[in-house]
């Protein structure tokens, strides 16, 4: 009789320390889950961020050159090509070409002159090449494509009023991508037109 009282009392302290094990056992693993947990939805929340937030932005040098009518004739430009319609952008092209000599350059620095000078000449080659190619809207986007790198440093180097979005479509050219502005995030592409409106992201913000 003793030794079953013995046996009961010893099946009952193993069944207390391994319960009690197995609560500890359960206590620190959810400490550790809800750790875990915790380190995971930091890193969920960083890689979960706000399009605006992993947009590269851009503080515009300011000059006291006006670029709105020029910058506004080169919006007018992608919005013609987005729509597939070869003969306003060279109606928007001639545009550029009647813009480009109103610009104010009293104030800018003998460097910002020859800068200027230099972007000035590339617009208005890519321009005529645009506004003499209707009908050949393929031949119009391959110009958009060089004349939106000459308006990036424009803009970056010279100013702007308001800000202006860099969206880029890695499809065009092979795929080795190209960029146009624009006023919105809302993307209108240029090089693919209808037939791919909506391809593209915003990489930068010009301020």
């Amino acid at each position: 009789m003793k030794i079953l009282v013995f046996s009961l009392l010893a099946i009952g302290t193993l069944a207390l320390s391994s319960c009690k094990e197995n609560k500890e056992q359960k206590s620190t693993t959810e400490t550790s889950m809800q750790h875990d947990m915790s380190m995971m939805s930091d890193s969920s929340s960083m890689g979960d961020m706000p399009m605006d937030e992993k947009v590269t932005v851009i503080d515009a040098k300011k000059t006291s050159a006006n670029l709105t009518e020029l910058y506004s004739h080169y919006t007018h430009l992608t919005f013609a090509l987005s729509g597939d319609d070869d003969k306003e952008a060279v109606n928007t092209a001639k545009g550029i070409l009647e813009a480009l000599p109103k610009i104010n350059k009293k104030g800018f620095s003998a460097e910002q002159k020859k800068e200027y000078a230099e972007l000035e000449s590339s617009i208005k080659e890519h321009a005529q090449h645009i506004a003499d190619n209707a009908g050949n809207i393929d031949h119009q986007r391959e110009h958009l494509d060089l004349m939106s790198e000459d308006f990036y440093d424009l803009l970056k180097d010279f100013g702007t009023s308001k800000t202006v979005y860099k969206i880029f479509c890695p499809m065009y050219n092979d795929n080795k991508g190209a960029f146009w502005l624009s006023d919105s995030r809302e993307i209108k592409n240029p090089y693919y037109g209808k037939k791919m409106a909506s391809c593209g992201e915003v990489q930068e913000e010009i301020k």
